[in-house]
């Protein structure tokens, strides 16, 4: 029943719980990596970011840029990746965005007086917020 352990069986028995742990170590830094990866891959997922020209027309019409609609215009991104689509238009009763959905990139804002003068050509998808 009590069986006597020698010191070589201890040290062995020992090893193999360290290697076992240094293999999910390893495991866990490779998980770590290729997250890391996949984030830096698809910038979309991290969420939606504005170009220099989208952020000046949004100054300039008074669009007020909230949390809020920075989480419309991600899910707006979101579904347009879901159906294949490369350019949107995401838009509202007030306010509209160009978006370029693989960057994840609004490329321009328009204010609802704009959406009535103005023509969309080279989008291929249009999404209501």
């Amino acid at each position: 029943m009590i069986q006597r352990v020698s010191g070589q069986q201890r040290t062995d028995a020992l090893q193999a719980r360290v290697q076992r742990q240094g293999t999910a170590g390893a495991f866990g830094a490779m998980f770590q990596q290729e997250l890391a990866k996949s984030t830096q891959q698809q910038p979309q997922a991290l969420g939606v970011e504005f170009s220099k020209h989208a952020i000046s027309r949004a100054q300039e019409r008074g669009i007020e840029v909230t949390p809020d609609l920075m989480d419309q215009l991600a899910g707006s991104v979101i579904r347009a990746q879901a159906k294949g689509a490369t350019n949107i238009l995401a838009m509202d009763t007030e306010k509209a965005f160009i978006i370029n959905v693989p960057n994840a990139r609004v490329i321009t804002a328009i204010t609802q007086e704009e959406m009535r003068e103005n023509i969309f050509t080279n989008i291929d998808g249009a999404v209501f917020l």
